[in-house]
């Protein structure tokens, strides 16, 4: 059971993230658990962890702030193994490094800015710079599957149904816009052939005059130019 000065501390923090939001990352307490908080962290632009939302669980210990939190994360994420402690020197993993000043926003940010880093630790992985995207893509769809992300952020799951419809519409949209100019170029195509094919077009069809009808046609013009001359 948490010590009434830890209920204390975390509701102040509550209080305060709600007021000033930490950038890029949202924490809540559980429902019926002050010592268990849950949080996303929102990968940055510019990293292979952009578009992605991470889905993670800290456990606080009765003793807090006297004592650090277990920092665990829920989605793959191809920086961190699942459902194992990260190693941070804000985490249980160093008490001795932690101090009692430090706070839920101050940890979630320094998760955030050691999940874009490479630097190795216990838990880390290492994964490919396309891994972290495929990752990054599919976390929110992998989120939405958790009932306690469901009830504790709905706002990301509205986010993700709307993604969802988005996606449905855009191929049908591509098809019924590919549909008339299909039809166009089909209907467009028969009436050249018809054009072409048909009686009146061939005769109305130029054809050149033959070889023979030139020649006569020559013929005759010059003995019309040469009948002057035979008068005089």
């Amino acid at each position: 059971m948490a010590e009434r000065a830890c209920v204390k501390r975390l509701q102040k923090e509550y209080r305060a993230l709600c007021k000033e939001p930490v950038s890029h990352v949202v924490a809540r307490p559980s429902s019926n658990d002050i010592l268990e908080w849950h949080y996303v962290l929102e990968g940055s632009e510019g990293t292979p962890f952009a578009g992605g939302y991470y889905y993670g669980k800290i456990k606080f210990p009765p003793e807090y702030p006297y004592k650090p939190p277990g920092i665990t994360m829920i989605t793959p994420n191809g920086r961190f193994m699942t459902q194992k402690k990260i190693c941070l020197s804000m985490s249980d993993f160093h008490p001795e490094l932690w101090n009692p000043m430090w706070s839920v926003s101050s940890i979630l940010t320094g998760l955030l800015s050691f999940m874009m880093d490479n630097s190795p630790t216990t838990g880390s992985v290492n994964t490919t710079v396309h891994e972290k995207q495929q990752y990054a893509k599919d976390s929110l769809a992998f989120n939405c599957k958790n009932p306690t992300f469901r009830k504790l952020f709905p706002e990301y799951v509205e986010k993700h149904n709307k993604q969802q419809a988005l996606e449905k519409m855009q191929p049908e949209s591509r098809q019924e816009d590919s549909k008339p100019l299909v039809k166009k170029l089909v209907n467009s195509s028969g009436e050249d052939d018809k054009r072409v094919d048909t009686p009146e077009g061939r005769r109305n069809k130029k054809q050149p005059l033959p070889t023979w009808m030139m020649l006569l046609l020559v013929s005759v013009f010059g003995m019309i130019m040469a009948l002057p001359l035979l008068q005089l």
